[in-house]
């Protein structure tokens, strides 16, 4: 039996609306992609969601549904030189009342100047753009083309999506159809694709070229892992899924989950984040988060940061773990944070006040004649090793930044700063 060529994914791409599966919200009826397919209003607009959503296919069933001439180029291998050329291409295809669409695959990869080289095209209707991206446009398109183009959002294919995606592969596809597939493992395999209907037609073709020779093909949870070895874990480490899962990681932490803390800490590690920047995340979350509630928290996080960068993966994970899972069990504090930023705030928007003389250092004989440290009180000398005194500059004398919480360790410094300050501080 002969091999196709052409993946499977390409072969079986759906070529009008109502063979496609999923993004009801945009392609249902009454919804704005397919009335602006119906209507011929096309107007440029940026495709953003997860790898596999049907992007590329969306563009293309435009074209063909509107006979538009159509040319795809992708980001990464595409520069200036190939945008003017299919503007070449539109203003000639113009003059033969003919439209042009341009769709632009991984459009986010696009540098400042490349994206300006669209800008005049896109506005004066020369041609249509239809840009696709993972990445939040927010971050990566430059906003005069944003303004230019919509966004529509598409979801991940459901379940349901992607079981009728794959039975329509199996009935429909020649190669697929003449070969006797007795069982697949679907829910597996989906699974296994990470919600990607590419990849999902992808390893399924490459299992059943694996069983080929066999009388009765049966595709199941053995044959998938051996095609493909790993789950297909979407996670981009330079783009908006790393900043989603790093913060439900930071939140989780800080809201004192660690099963929860855990299972993001786990996406990242099974992506491929670097597990030092996860550590550096830690180590600033001990002292933003946790603070003086449990001091531990930092002196771990920082063993953490120094045995990852010792050790690696995969063992890195176990470190990474335990410091998860005590910062997240440990008591709360931001009060470090907050009286940092109380602080920072008063320098910023404030005079930059003198320093009173009894607090200045007096390393001259002129300073000190000048009177440099006078009436200042050594805490050492008086009981307790405290003496009540002010340390601030005359105008903000009294002034609070730091108000200890009652959580953990923090209650212990709490109480002895009241009973140090109870005729100045509130604590």
């Amino acid at each position: 039996m002969i091999i196709p060529q052409i993946p499977l994914a390409e072969r079986v791409r759906p070529k009008t609306i109502e063979e496609f599966r999923g993004q009801e919200a945009l392609l249902g009826k009454g919804k704005p992609i397919r009335l602006m397919i119906e209507n011929d209003t096309l107007s440029s607009f940026i495709l953003w969601g997860p790898p596999g959503t049907g992007k590329t296919t969306i563009a293309k069933i435009i074209a063909e549904s509107t006979h538009s001439e159509f040319y795809q180029i992708n980001a990464v291998s595409s520069g200036v030189k190939d945008i003017r050329g299919i503007i070449d291409l539109a203003a000639y295809n113009k003059t033969m009342d003919k439209r042009t669409i341009l769709f632009i695959d991984e459009i986010h990869r696009f540098n400042k100047a490349q994206q300006d080289a669209l800008l005049h095209s896109v506005e004066s209707g020369l041609i249509t753009l239809i840009g696709a991206t993972t990445e939040n446009p927010s971050f990566e398109v430059i906003p005069a083309l944003r303004s230019r183009a919509r966004v529509y959002i598409l979801d991940e294919l459901s379940k349901e999506n992607l079981t009728d995606i794959l039975n329509s592969a199996i009935k429909n596809d020649s190669f697929l159809s003449s070969i006797n597939i007795e069982s697949i493992d679907i829910d597996f395999l989906i699974y296994l694709s990470g919600g990607d209907a590419r990849s999902l037609l992808n390893i399924l073709e490459a299992a059943v070229i694996q069983e080929i020779d066999k009388p009765a093909v049966n595709i199941d949870k053995s044959v998938l892992e051996n095609v493909v070895q790993k789950k297909n874990i979407i996670y981009d480490k330079g783009g908006e899924e790393h900043y989603n899962v790093i913060s439900a990681f930071i939140k989780s932490v800080r809201g004192s989950d660690p099963d929860a803390a855990l299972y993001w800490l786990a996406r990242m590690l099974e992506g491929g984040e670097d597990p030092l920047f996860i550590a550096r995340r830690l180590v600033v979350l001990a002292s933003e988060d946790i603070g003086n509630a449990s001091p531990n928290g930092l002196v771990l996080a920082e063993a953490a940061f120094s045995a990852v960068d010792k050790i690696g993966m995969p063992e890195a994970r176990i470190i990474l773990a335990q410091c998860t899972t005590y910062l997240a069990s440990s008591p709360k504090s931001n009060a470090a944070y907050m009286g940092i930023e109380k602080a920072a705030s008063d320098v910023r928007n404030k005079p930059l006040f003198g320093v009173p003389i009894h607090l200045r250092n007096a390393p001259t004989k002129l300073m000190k004649e000048i009177g440099y440290g006078k009436e200042y009180k050594y805490p050492h000398d008086y009981d307790n090793h405290f003496v009540p005194e002010n340390y601030f500059p005359d105008e903000l004398k009294g002034t609070q930044y730091y108000y200890p919480t009652e959580n953990g360790q923090e209650k212990t410094l709490k109480d002895r700063l009241k009973a140090l300050w109870k005729n100045r501080k509130k604590y």
